[in-house]
């Protein structure tokens, strides 16, 4: 029992990443059993306790699994210590399991508590980088401390009763954390690994086209806060076009010689998709057409963009960090394939306008729980296992 706690422990993306992969099932199990009526008597209404589980209680395990593990390399400053990346694990996974229990309001305490001392631990990497390019590194550490600031909200909003303040929580956790942190992670790292594979590859980040997206970001959240949603399309298809550009040039189609890279490549494709969703349903609503998008474009977010470079960059850190080749078999490939008809399937009753049935809300559910947990139960046995190398950690 021993070796295998120190095998558990040896790493930060190990004690991350596998409640990260038992919560990306049951977070969604959690939701499919409440949308057929037996969530039973929990005290958080279904649909906050679904944003609330999926985009706090999900994500952010693979988010700081992998910036424990990135950040001091791309930093050249001092690891996240053991004791650092212990305690926020705890943290965050009990916070994640009394709120299924019940007891909310210590739920995200706890969850809170944990997050902080990730927060401090990654200030801490920052402060003693090697590095005078801090760029990447402070962005993400901001996009990390505006999600603190997003579950105070949650807190406060569930505490005193003020949906408004828990909506503008999960709103921030989009558009303030997960947006703009996927996108300065692709910034950095989509560039660096497609150079690494294509011969004669000029490596293309100019950082104020990645201010602009941050900027629209957050002018998007403000809008939507202040209730005036019906504009953000005035920001948000300059984000879209930005955000393909940026896919053009970091080379898409010379990206496909390697799956790994081919996964990144596909995946942020999404973000553009999704930028452009959002403005299509924001002027509709400015127009008052009478369609609107539903949920759409959130979903092209969380499953397509989010979803989708989760699977490609944790199966990368996985694969690399448990000494094995970095190559995805066709296993895994086969399953980031799936996750893109997942991200249809879902998306395509609400853009339909009556011409694909509800049911596929469904069936998309039921296809994450079968894709996602098939990718779980091959690589979650990794953060216990030692390295194929025989190395440490």
């Amino acid at each position: 029992m021993s070796s295998l706690w120190s095998r558990f422990t040896a790493a930060p993306h190990r004690v991350m990443f596998l409640p990260g992969a038992i919560q990306g099932v049951a977070a969604m199990l959690w939701w499919m059993v409440a949308l057929s009526g037996g969530s039973g008597a929990h005290p958080m209404p279904a649909g906050l306790m679904h944003g609330w589980q999926m985009l706090y209680g999900f994500f952010p395990f693979f988010v700081l699994g992998f910036l424990f593990t990135a950040m001091p390399n791309w930093l050249n400053g001092p690891a996240i210590a053991r004791r650092d990346y212990l305690l926020a694990g705890a943290g965050m996974t009990l916070g994640v399991v009394a709120v299924y229990a019940g007891a909310v309001a210590v739920g995200l305490l706890l969850h809170l508590a944990g997050w902080s001392v990730a927060l401090a631990a990654l200030w801490r990497t920052l402060a003693g980088a090697g590095d005078p390019d801090r760029r990447h590194g402070l962005a993400c550490w901001l996009a990390a401390a505006l999600a603190g600031l997003g579950e105070l909200l949650v807190l406060a909003g569930w505490s005193l009763d003020r949906p408004a303040w828990w909506a503008a929580g999960l709103e921030l956790a989009v558009w303030g954390f997960l947006t703009p942190l996927f996108l300065t992670v692709c910034h950095r790292m989509i560039p660096w690994f497609t150079s690494r594979v294509v011969a004669n590859y000029v490596m293309i980040r100019p950082y104020p086209p990645l201010w602009a997206l941050w900027a629209g970001c957050l002018i998007h959240f403000g809008l939507v806060a202040a209730g005036r949603g019906e504009w953000s399309w005035l920001v948000d298809w300059p984000m879209a076009a930005i955000a393909f550009w940026f896919s053009a040039r970091w080379g898409f189609a010379r990206g496909f010689q390697v799956r790994l890279l081919a996964m990144l490549h596909l995946a942020f494709l999404w973000a553009g998709a999704a930028f452009a969703l959002h403005g299509l349903d924001s002027l509709a609503a400015w127009l008052d057409l009478g369609w609107r998008a539903g949920h759409a474009p959130l979903h092209a977010f969380g499953i397509g963009f989010f979803g989708a470079m989760l699977i490609g960059m944790a199966s990368r850190v996985s694969l690399g960090h448990s000494g094995r080749k970095l190559e995805a078999d066709g296993f895994t490939w086969a399953l980031f394939w799936a996750i893109q008809l997942v991200a249809l399937a879902r998306m395509a009753p609400d853009l339909g306008a009556g011409w694909f049935p509800h049911a596929l809300v469904d069936l998309a559910g039921w296809a994450w729980l079968l894709v996602f947990g098939a990718w779980a139960w091959k690589y979650a046995p990794f953060y216990w296992r030692p390295r194929e190398d025989g190395k440490p950690g």
